[in-house]
């Protein structure tokens, strides 16, 4: 379902540069993955989901949660990615839907790393 998405990311040199560390691996084995999976929709949904974003591009870090790592990996980072990657438009808040999908992709992308 996500092969086309991670193929195109992989062609990003920025995108395909973000990789967990060992401390990430850990912590998401401690954690176990819906409380990871839970992290990811409360980031999405208060982070990125909303229509206005003041200080949009900078949300979210790059580094201090594995779910901030596969944000950037994944293009979920900020609107201005979102919009490019999955052509979700700015100014407008982000459906269930499509928090959904986000969140999925995350979770997809960190299952891919482990």
């Amino acid at each position: 379902m996500y092969d086309n998405i991670f193929d195109r990311l992989s062609k990003s040199k920025f995108r395909s540069r973000f990789k967990l560390s060992q401390k990430d691996k850990e912590y998401i084995d401690k954690k176990g993955f819906s409380v990871i999976r839970s992290h990811a929709r409360d980031f999405i949904s208060k982070r990125v989901a909303p229509a206005d974003i003041p200080n949009d591009g900078k949300q979210t870090p790059m580094r201090g949660h594995p779910v901030f790592i596969a944000q950037h990996a994944t293009a979920c980072c900020c609107r201005g990615c979102i919009e490019k990657w999955h052509k979700f438009p700015k100014g407008i808040l982000l459906t269930a839907e499509q928090q959904e999908y986000l969140t999925n992709l995350i979770m997809e992308w960190l299952k891919r790393q482990l």
